[in-house]
């Protein structure tokens, strides 16, 4: 099955779990893609949803999974959000996207995302939400912030701040663990 791996703003550089679960991936034969965002640096909410859907062009309902990070976890609730032609996904991974009343002005556009519960539902077979305790870009917390608000199940890793290379998170067994279906509830 397929895998759309959709980073965050800056992308995810060498060490990241995203760029480390890419090539875990392909070496053992599983399609992965990724959004060609014209400017990982520079978010538009435009360009860069229509980078998410030709990534998904010719995927199946059902057929895929998505891993998203951060500013990409945002971006696939805009995604859902808005009418397309792209194929519904078979699972999503929403990881630790930041708070809904995020300030960076260089993300506004992006914020506050769309949240309704139904149209998450309808758009997998299952959305989870992993988030830290500590996230700097969170700080209300995942649960309260999202999990909450879509009724959502939630994963919270004590410590791990952004989950990402500065928080520690190159390798992360648990997300390889997932996208190879040993774990379906992301614990």
């Amino acid at each position: 099955m397929p895998t759309v791996i959709v980073p965050g703003w800056n992308g995810s550089g060498a060490g990241h779990w995203q760029t480390l679960l890419a090539d875990e991936l392909v070496e053992n034969g599983r399609e992965v893609r990724h959004p060609a965002f014209p400017d990982p640096d520079k978010p538009d909410l435009t360009s860069w949803l229509a980078a998410l859907r030709a990534s998904l062009a010719g995927l199946t309902d059902d057929g895929y999974d998505v891993v998203a990070h951060s500013l990409g976890a945002v971006l696939w609730l805009h995604h859902v959000a808005t009418p397309s032609e792209s194929p519904r996904a078979a699972r999503v991974l929403l990881v630790a996207p930041p708070s809904p009343t995020t300030s960076f002005p260089e993300i506004a556009a992006f914020f506050p995302p769309p949240m309704d519960i139904d149209t998450v539902r309808h758009s997998a077979d299952g959305t989870v939400l992993v988030g830290s305790d500590n996230d700097p870009y969170l700080p209300e917390g995942i649960a309260a912030a999202y999990g909450s608000p879509l009724k959502m199940p939630t994963t919270i890793f004590p410590g791990a701040g952004h989950l990402n290379t500065e928080s520690g998170f190159g390798p992360w067994p648990n997300v390889s663990s997932w996208c190879g279906r040993d774990n379906l509830a992301f614990f």
